[in-house]
């Protein structure tokens, strides 16, 4: 189970005691400015809080953060949750004009953080959950169910026994409560983390069903409760959210599942596609005479 990172800025105010003086001033102006301070170099932060880059480089150790780049992420992932629509805007014209290729390469950024951060073992045991639970329950809320839909519907091409939930619909808590016993029930969860979505965890715990996160950050609140959490971090701050590593982290769980399923999938996906047929679901050019 992956622990709830706890804020930066309490963990500054607990260490303030233990601080050199001008550790003191520097934990002053983050606490005060930190919509400033996740922008800003070792350098930039020393010379706008008037102290040394050394002295900034020391102060994210002692308030026991392994460098600055670990620092900076925990207090993006906090500053991130507490942004409000008008604020994301507001920050994003202090990031560049080209904003077409400002997004792309932040997307490129964010892949490339998936890459080095992946814990495979915890994606292995997801991918063990939703190949042996017997019902998988699917659910996101407000931007989130968007993916929470993907995933879900990828899963029906997989195997049986999905369903997919939005957590603003009140029903909700009608189907965990009625879930066999111990399903599965994965969560897609992104700043800002709709009450709604904590609410049904909750429930899916008290029921006691295994509970799966996945999630765009440690801060994430549903952390502290699931039984399995995979992060695809995003490092930047969007103005509606930021979904490709999320989606990505979602295909490798698919991909993997299929991979693994081998003769069944094919049996799975034949009953499909003779329902895609006699249904008429699909398009298929053959009746329309070709293209």
């Amino acid at each position: 189970m992956t622990e709830q990172q706890e804020h930066p800025l309490k963990r500054i105010a607990d260490h303030r005691s233990f601080l050199t003086p001008k550790g003191r001033i520097l934990g002053d102006y983050i606490v005060e400015n930190p919509r400033k301070a996740v922008f800003m170099t070792t350098r930039e932060l020393g010379a706008a809080s008037q102290v040394s880059e050394s002295t900034v480089v020391r102060f994210v150790s002692q308030i026991g953060y392994d460098g600055y780049a670990g620092f900076i992420q925990a207090l993006r992932n906090f500053v991130d949750t507490d942004l409000t629509l008008m604020d994301r805007v507001d920050l994003s014209d202090m990031q560049g004009s080209d904003r077409f290729h400002q997004i792309i390469y932040e997307e490129i950024d964010n892949l490339k953080k998936l890459h080095e951060s992946f814990d495979r073992d915890a994606a292995d045991r997801v991918v063990n959950c939703l190949l042996n639970s017997h019902t998988v329950y699917v659910i996101g809320s407000r931007l989130s169910y968007t993916l929470a839909y993907y995933m879900g519907w990828s899963l029906t091409k997989i195997r049986s026994n999905i369903h997919i939930l939005r957590g603003s619909d009140r029903t909700s808590v009608d189907w965990l409560t009625i879930a066999p016993s111990e399903s599965l029930v994965v969560m897609i969860a992104m700043s800002r983390y709709p009450n709604e979505l904590i609410r049904l965890g909750r429930l899916a715990r008290r029921q006691g069903h295994t509970l799966c996160v996945i999630t765009d950050s440690s801060a994430c609140p549903l952390i502290s409760f699931a039984n399995e959490t995979l992060i695809a971090p995003s490092q930047y701050l969007p103005i509606i959210g930021s979904p490709t590593t999320l989606s990505c982290l979602i295909n490798c769980l698919i991909f993997e599942m299929a991979g693994q399923r081998g003769e069944a999938i094919k049996k799975h996906q034949e009953r499909l596609e003779q329902s895609y047929r006699e249904n008429d679901i699909l398009f298929n050019p053959d009746e329309f005479g070709g293209y």
